[in-house]
């Protein structure tokens, strides 16, 4: 069956993993944007990082918003993460 799968292209389409960019500092946080291809638009999405000594720790996150230009997601990605560390600080990780 894989045979006609690769013969009349039913295969699994590669998924390509989001651009991330450059980390951002905000309030001793790191904030790197990532927005997700999503339907011909860009998901909001990225990371918060914080170095406590000496072990980082992460918080992923994706939200709901979408945009048809990949560096208004970027910006909006950014004020997100930037709301995230106001309101719940060391609390999100």
């Amino acid at each position: 069956m894989s045979f006609f799968k690769k013969l009349f292209g039913g295969g699994e389409k590669a998924v390509a993993a989001p651009k991330s960019e450059d980390p951002i500092d905000y309030k001793g946080y790191a904030i790197v944007s990532a927005p997700m291809a999503d339907g011909g638009q860009f998901r909001v999405a990225g990371s918060i990082s914080k170095d406590f000594g000496g072990e980082i720790k992460t918080h992923k996150f994706i939200r709901a918003d979408v945009f048809a230009d990949r560096d208004a997601a970027v910006q909006a990605t950014v004020r997100k993460a930037q709301l995230i560390v106001d309101q719940s600080g060391d609390l999100i990780f």
